[in-house]
């Protein structure tokens, strides 16, 4: 089995990480920040909104089960890539929307993605496409949040209606 590597910022990390940990073929989703100029940033740091980091999620996925265009595609799906420095009303460049590609093949499907999203979007999109940056495992109480805590305010108003609507357009890319 090959595994391979999609690294994606669409907003708070809590929202992608809640979705695609229901995405058939993604073996492992971890929250991050990529994308700056400091080493080993905290979120504290991250909240200033200065550092140049996006909050991301890098995903761990099996190619044979679901392609990096479907992951794509979810992507474009769950959030809004046409505001940029926000999701909502979280607001600053580390809730921008980016697409960090690692390799050719993934640059080139992101590129095709983008150009057949922006006929699907009434603004034009802003999304962010660039090689991978180094990636920062977030702390740890900010993995599997929705897990943990989905009666939490955020997770309730936020990261639900985004899980239920992924739920609801994409339910034979469910895990099973």
């Amino acid at each position: 089995m090959t595994t391979e590597i999609a690294t994606l910022g669409g907003g708070c990390f809590w929202c992608l990480e809640a979705v695609y940990q229901e995405l058939q073929g993604v073996e492992k989703v971890e929250s991050g920040y990529s994308g700056g100029e400091l080493i080993d940033p905290s979120y504290e740091q991250i909240c200033e909104g200065d550092t140049g980091h996006a909050e991301v999620v890098r995903l761990y996925f099996d190619p044979a089960i679901v392609s990096y265009r479907e992951i794509l595609e979810v992507f474009f799906t769950i959030h809004d890539p046409t505001t940029p420095n926000r999701q909502g009303n979280d607001v600053g460049s580390q809730y921008r929307s980016v697409i960090y590609t690692h390799s050719s093949e993934q640059m080139e499907t992101a590129r095709r993605v983008m150009i057949e999203m922006a006929n699907v979007w009434d603004a034009p999109i802003v999304t962010e496409l660039a090689d991978a940056p180094v990636f920062y495992k977030a702390e740890a109480y900010h993995q599997d949040y929705f897990i943990n805590h989905p009666l939490q305010s955020y997770c309730a108003f936020v990261v639900a209606p985004k899980v239920a609507k992924f739920r609801k357009i994409f339910t034979d890319k469910l895990r099973r």
